[in-house]
């Protein structure tokens, strides 16, 4: 029986991933990163930004939330579901949490916004997070600022 046990414990661990979904979008830092924004963090897809742009951390994303698989977007839609989103640039690493929502579309082709709100629009993929643009490390910040290749991953589970 303690084999069966053992076995049993295996499964576990891999069920425990299987509750996982993961998605990973490459893009670009930008002069014109300040992360300054008070309430949301955007990734976009435009391969430009104006200092306007005081919410987006990086461009040229080489994907969007249309793109995301639907089971990772089906996960996203329980509103006990905790979504995770880091970014990392040049050797930084931050990462912020929140939760999902039954309302997140996934639909929109040009930008992944992360929201501390509930306000849930098609470019929406998390929710009541912990912390906007303004919140992240500045070294990390200084490094999309110098235009540095981006890595975000974003994990629900």
């Amino acid at each position: 029986m303690t084999g069966d046990s053992d076995a049993m414990d295996e499964i576990d661990e891999t069920d425990d991933d299987a509750d996982k979904y993961t998605e990973v979008i490459h893009a670009t830092g930008h002069e014109h990163v300040s992360a300054a924004h008070a309430s949301t963090f955007e990734i976009t897809t435009d391969d430009y930004l104006t200092p306007a742009g005081d919410c987006i951390l990086a461009i040229d994303a080489d994907r969007a939330p249309a793109d995301f698989d639907p089971e990772f977007v089906a996960a996203c839609r329980d509103a006990d579901a905790t979504i995770t989103v880091t970014v990392e640039a040049d050797g930084h690493r931050e990462s912020v949490t929140g939760r999902g929502h039954p309302d997140l579309e996934f639909t929109n082709e040009r930008s992944a916004v992360g929201r501390t709100s509930d306000y849930v629009d098609d470019r929406t993929v998390v929710v009541g997070a912990s912390f906007a643009a303004e919140g992240f490390d500045r070294e990390l910040v200084a490094a999309l600022a110098s235009g540095a290749e981006t890595t975000v991953t974003l994990t629900v589970e």
